[in-house]
């Protein structure tokens, strides 16, 4: 349960997730006011002969159940802030686990469903557990609260009951999980089955195989309906823990009247004991147990079955040892995409010392963009090793490229949000974005990335890029929507800027100014200078040869 909770708590926004606290606390006064103001319109008031000091007191609690349902609506509106980053995280997961096992050739037949029904069921029941337990903490604190200021001594008679309800519901939890758990697993199994028969209808039904396809999802059909009949025997006992808990300090406060009204309580005081167990212990629990003994349960087991899985995806074996320094190695290294198809990269053998600047050509589907991905880690070679830069070292920026509607400061500190505005200022002049950001607005204006050209767009992230102040950046057609000269002006930026340059060339004017070239065609791989390249590389004669033609047809007639 650990690693679940970690993987959830990952995907919280700090400033989100400190809104939704804050926003707590008003609802949390109705609990701790509700027993209080009884008390006081009950003996204070009607009791005493003052109906209008009984009329104030529990206007006063209206009053306090209108700030406790603002509090409400804002903790609701921010729900969405907390969950939906989760469900983005989960899909990512799923999905990078199934092309790793398709990858290795490895049949990945229950990724449908944790992508259409587990990862959802998770995102749903992820909100449900936030909102109970949010509630509960609040509800109950405020009711304990509320208790210990208006007569300490009801707390020894509702407390105990309480905790022991709250207590065997915890020691159900461990079996509850086995029987979720066995009934996620059914219910995968019965989605592959179904989802073969129902493939194969038109075949069964010309066959006449309806036999043979019943036979097939009648075991399945079975498992799971077992497994929801032991789910309905795990029900009962959360059933059982309420009634100890939450009837329990009712049954005691009760019982316990005659002597709370010896040691002095007020009707009104017992009144109000009875308002924080029904209307705030009571519920509270009911909300904790229904909640975490259904949704929870269901959050955890499936979140468990999504990363086990996903995460069990054989992977080939491989060395990538990070480099001391940040220099890049890749020895012997071979990548295909599927187990039969040919290789993109065949034993290539790159050495990147630190400062390099290289340029990578060749025609489309010779490998460079795959080249890109192993360089920065979003690709595994079947053979080889690969002596990368840890993440935080290392930037990618691919020809599509990423930004978010926010302001331009949020787009461009993504990777630096520690950065102050004349950084980021800085950074958008040396790539030659100025005057981009200053049409936005500047750093507090819009972005919208609908109303942006792709070369707009790559801009933005060459700045973000530029600022990170990566040791490695890798520009995978990163300007490829840019004229010649602003690709120009960006890319010396960052051979100006220090460390290593790989461009992954859309235009050869790129090879012309890069220290060193890389010439692949999906078979073969030469690196060299423009100069050795022009003498030893038919390829990269060709290549060159086809862009000066272009850039000609280009040029204005005279």
């Amino acid at each position: 349960m650990r690693r679940e909770l970690a993987c959830a708590a990952r995907s919280l926004r700090r400033r989100p997730a400190a809104a939704f606290l804050g926003w707590s606390i008003p609802e949390a006064l109705p609990a701790a006011l509700s027993g209080l103001a009884i008390a006081r319109a009950v003996d204070d008031g009607f009791l005493a002969g003052e109906p209008l000091t009984g009329l104030a007191w529990l206007g006063a609690l209206l009053a306090a159940c209108g700030i406790g349902a603002l509090g409400a609506r804002q903790v609701y509106r921010r729900l969405g802030e907390l969950v939906e980053p989760f469900r983005d995280q989960l899909v990512r997961h799923v999905v990078g686990g199934a092309l790793r096992r398709g990858s290795a050739g490895h049949p990945e037949d229950g990724a449908v469903a944790r992508l259409t029904h587990q990862v959802e069921i998770v995102r749903d029941t992820y909100a449900g557990i936030i909102v109970v337990l949010r509630g509960f903490v609040v509800t109950v604190l405020g009711a304990l609260a509320g208790l210990a200021s208006l007569a300490p001594g009801i707390l020894l008679l509702v407390v105990p009951p309480f905790l022991l309800g709250l207590g065997l519901f915890a020691v159900t939890l461990n079996l509850a999980a086995a029987r979720q758990r066995a009934y996620v697993e059914s219910d995968e199994r019965l989605s592959v089955v179904a989802g073969r028969v129902i493939a194969g209808a038109r075949d069964i039904a010309g066959c006449g195989g309806q036999d043979h396809a019943r036979a097939l999802t009648a075991g399945p059909i079975a498992r799971q309906a077992a497994a929801e009949r032991a789910l309905a025997k795990v029900a009962a006992l959360r059933t059982l823990c309420f009634a100890v808990g939450g009837w329990g300090p009712l049954l005691a406060l009760l019982l316990g009247g005659p002597w709370l009204a010896g040691q002095g309580l007020t009707t009104g005081a017992i009144l109000g004991g009875l308002t924080y167990v029904l209307t705030g212990l009571q519920p509270a629990l009911g909300a904790l147990v229904h909640g975490l003994g259904g949704g929870g349960l269901r959050f955890v087991v499936t979140l468990a079955r999504i990363l086990d899985t996903s995460a069990a995806a054989p992977t080939p074996p491989r060395s990538t040892p990070e480099s001391d320094g940040y220099a890049v190695s890749l020895r012997g290294l071979t990548f295909r995409y599927g187990p039969h198809s040919e290789p993109v990269l065949r034993d290539l053998t790159l050495d990147l010392p630190e400062g390099e600047y290289l340029a990578v050509v060749g025609a489309s589907g010779a490998g460079k963009s795959t080249l890109a991905g192993l360089l920065c880690g979003m690709l595994e070679p079947q053979h080889g090793t690969v002596t990368r830069l840890p993440a935080g070292m290392r930037v990618l920026i691919p020809q599509e490229a990423y930004v978010f509607s926010d302001t331009v400061r949020a787009n461009l500190c993504y990777l630096r949000p520690d950065a102050i505005d004349a950084e980021l200022l800085t950074a958008a002049r040396a790539v030659g974005a100025a005057d981009l950001v200053a049409r936005l607005g500047g750093l507090t204006g819009h972005v919208t990335p609908a109303e942006l050209s792709a070369g707009e767009r790559q801009l933005l992230a060459l700045t973000r890029a530029y600022l990170a102040g990566a040791p490695l950046v890798v520009l995978d057609e990163a300007t490829c929507h840019l004229d010649p000269v602003a690709e120009r002006h960006a890319e010396a930026a960052f051979a100006a800027r220090g460390g290593t340059l790989v461009v992954i060339a859309h235009r050869m004017s790129s090879a012309l100014r890069a220290r060193r070239v890389l010439v692949l065609d999906g078979s073969t791989a030469v690196a060299g200078t423009h100069d050795t390249l022009v003498a030893t590389s038919p390829l990269y004669r060709e290549l060159l040869g086809h862009w000066h033609a272009g850039a000609d047809q280009t040029q204005p007639a005279s």
